[in-house]
């Protein structure tokens, strides 16, 4: 008797330790502990230019006083009149080929790897300009690119690549979009696999701190791969709360108990 005991004990020990601590669960606390008003922190949303990287698929759209002169700049996508946004994007921009260039009517060839969408805009606008069409034309260009493609894995609702129409996406908004962290997910090491001209970067945030607001990887950019890690408390396969553990000893404690009446009746 002295040895189930001793089991139930070392089971409850065990199985209270893997519970996942409140605090693990909410996101963006003060952890400084000096002032609920965040206002104090002055937290700036941090976000650098994103420059085009191969692969982009960029919109490209051209006005000016006469719209007929520059309608062949400008796809119309009358070919496709069945498909998505996202699949409409992919027909009508212009994607960057491995070589850094796009390849757009009457202009040829652009290199636009590593520029700014403003940049790529001023680019078009001055080579239209210098070739085809004079001041009083009126040229206006304006770049996109075409939709925020992203990838999330791991401890996700929905694991997945989404498309956002958004120039503008935060971390918390990217991971909202594919159905949240659960209670089994590492939030506090949320990781983001970012493609750099030289290669693969991860960075790691911890959505927990409210501080992340500052991190230069607060905001996504296309292609990203966001990563969420399992607990350890998830691998054990306990009780994620302290209601459900209890519960778990409680199973366990009927199942010993019963062991031990018919094992006396023996």
């Amino acid at each position: 008797m002295k040895h189930i005991k001793l089991l139930i004990i070392l089971l409850s020990c065990v199985i209270v330790s893997s519970c996942i601590p409140h605090k693990d669960t909410i996101y963006l606390q003060n952890k400084e502990n000096s002032s609920n008003d965040t206002i104090l922190y002055n937290l700036n949303e941090i976000q650098k230019p994103y420059r085009v990287q191969i692969h982009d698929i960029l919109n490209v759209k051209v006005k000016a006083i006469d719209q007929e002169t520059v309608a062949i700049l400008n796809p119309s996508g009358e070919d496709n009149l069945n498909a998505n946004s996202e699949e409409r994007a992919y027909f009508d921009g212009f994607t960057v080929d491995v070589h850094g260039n796009i390849r757009i009517p009457t202009l040829g060839y652009l290199n636009v790897l590593g520029f700014t969408t403003e940049e790529i805009e001023n680019i078009i606008e001055k080579k239209l300009l210098d070739e085809q069409f004079k001041a009083t034309a009126n040229i206006f260009v304006t770049v996109k690119l075409a939709g925020l493609r992203y990838t999330a894995n791991g401890e996700v609702g929905s694991p997945g690549s989404v498309v956002l129409f958004k120039e503008r996406v935060n971390i918390f908004e990217a991971i909202a979009n594919v159905g949240e962290i659960p209670v089994t997910g590492n939030k506090k090491a949320v990781k983001i696999i970012r493609q750099y001209p030289q290669g693969q970067k991860i960075h790691t945030l911890d959505l927990t701190d409210i501080r992340v607001m500052q991190s230069p990887y607060y905001f996504i950019q296309p292609n990203d791969i966001i990563y969420v890690e399992p607990l350890r408390q998830k691998s054990i396969g306990t009780g994620e709360t302290a209601v459900s553990s209890i519960s778990t000893i409680a199973t366990i404690v009927s199942l010993l108990t019963t062991s031990v009446l018919l094992f006396s009746r023996l």
